[in-house]
């Protein structure tokens, strides 16, 4: 009896600590901010579905032959490409999109990053910090409505499940990836059938799919061609669903960067001028950060990297080159490096050691690298048919979205009108049959 008892009593020990071990399953569950309704103005405006593939990059509809997303594009507007923002990496650039700052600007200066005056990193792996609003500068697009008394809902974005100045989506979902696609677009055609004063105008909608392929089998891959073929089919199913509730929503395809096939074979280590006694190193892959402990060594590391520096270019913060964006002038949250380390594509540096690097790689400065472009398709009421349009910058996104709604930008940002005006409708037409607003 003895042995049964502590054979239970091992059993149980087991079950409790993989219980304890085992993390929590996903919620799934739609979130809703109560109490909120649309004013009656705003009840009249347009609809905007912001869609994002990640690493959906500028060249993949036609290389992979994304049979849809041609389709529609042509009905509407295609550009060339749209420039990601310096670092050209996923968490900055989603945000850049629905904030229109550079990432210096909005503070998510990477997806992983060190702030000095906090004594505090941010990783977008860490879920309590994600959502945490703190860490977010300027006023994304939803609660950029939400001020204005318009609703917005997200199916996931960078940020859509932080409080940023105290304002979430009044619809979103927590970020997970166990929701099945047809699942998602019906909860987007549900929003949509709400009462007026409930339904949202604003939604965004993320597809994780093609990224993954890309890293991990590298943008030429059939693999990566089949997740194009799943977003370019899901896309279009959404806008099908969508169109059978009578309303004309526009629709914005975009992405937030590219992809390219790196030398995994031959990546750069740690540089022998770095003394982690003196500096915090964060970032990996293709770009580095250091930190300054002992702000007496910048100049002499920086030195010391300059002369040994092989396949990779040296900066001071205090000396980047303006067109990133990324120096000591732009640094409004002061959460850049001291000293900052880019490699030359197609070498990587793999500064953790880790072994069998991916193929498919993102990150590089997008002015030389233009496997970084991301792609910007655009169609619905509100937009020019037949318009191809010259690569522009991805902060003009926000811009756009906001001319579309009718919303106020209340404060300064980086991107500009130029992007409205060159692809929107002119005359505002209003469809008294609906009560609808046009373009």
């Amino acid at each position: 009896m003895k042995k049964y008892a502590l054979f239970a009593s091992f059993m149980l020990f087991c079950v409790s600590s993989f219980a304890q071990n085992t993390p929590p399953p996903p919620d799934t569950t739609q979130q809703i901010i109560a109490g909120r309704k649309n004013s009656p103005a705003q009840q009249q405006k347009p609809y905007v579905i912001l869609i994002s593939a990640d690493g959906f990059r500028w060249d993949y509809a036609d290389k992979h032959n994304a049979v849809n997303l041609k389709k529609l594009r042509a009905k509407g507007v295609a550009a060339e490409s749209m420039v990601p923002s310096f670092p050209s990496v996923t968490f900055p650039n989603h945000y850049a999109l629905v904030s229109g700052l550079y990432p210096s600007h909005s503070g998510l200066v990477n997806n992983s990053f060190y702030d000095p005056a906090r004594n505090d990193s941010y990783n977008m792996s860490n879920k309590p910090k994600v959502a945490d609003g703190s860490w977010y500068g300027g006023t994304p697009l939803w609660v950029l409505a939400e001020q204005q008394k318009m609703l917005a809902a997200s199916f996931y974005w960078v940020a859509s499940e932080a409080a940023i100045k105290d304002t979430r989506p009044t619809y979103y979902y927590i970020y997970n990836e166990k929701i099945e696609i047809n699942n998602r677009i019906k909860a987007v055609v549900n929003w949509l059938k709400l009462p007026p004063a409930e339904r949202p105008h604003l939604i965004t909608f993320y597809f994780p799919q093609v990224d993954h392929a890309g890293h991990t089998y590298g943008p030429d891959a059939p693999e990566t061609e089949h997740e194009v073929h799943f977003v370019d089919s899901a896309v279009n199913a959404l806008q099908k669903a969508v169109k059978k509730t009578g309303l004309d929503v526009n629709f914005i395809f975009v992405a937030d960067h590219g992809m390219t096939k790196i030398d995994n074979q031959n990546p750069i280590g740690i540089p022998a001028a770095i003394d982690t006694a003196k500096f915090r190193v964060t970032g990996d892959g293709t770009l580095v950060e250091l930190y300054a402990k002992d702000r007496s060594a910048i100049q002499s590391t920086f030195d010391e990297l300059t002369r040994e520096a092989k396949d990779y270019k040296v900066y001071l913060k205090t000396a980047m080159p303006e067109k990133f964006h990324y120096g000591a002038s732009d640094d409004w949250h002061g959460r850049i490096g001291d000293i900052l380390l880019i490699p030359e594509w197609p070498r990587v540096f793999n500064l953790m050691n880790r072994k069998n690097l991916h193929p498919g790689w993102h990150g590089f400065d997008p002015s030389v690298v233009k496997d970084m472009h991301a792609t910007f398709y655009a169609w619905g009421p509100a937009f020019k048919r037949h318009l191809k349009i010259e690569s522009f910058p991805n902060v003009d996104v926000y811009n756009l979205v906001a001319r579309i709604l009718g919303l106020n930008i209340t404060e300064k940002v980086d991107g500009t009108p130029a992007l409205a005006n060159k692809v929107l409708m002119k005359k505002v037409v209003r469809r008294k049959r609906r009560n609808e607003i046009t373009y």
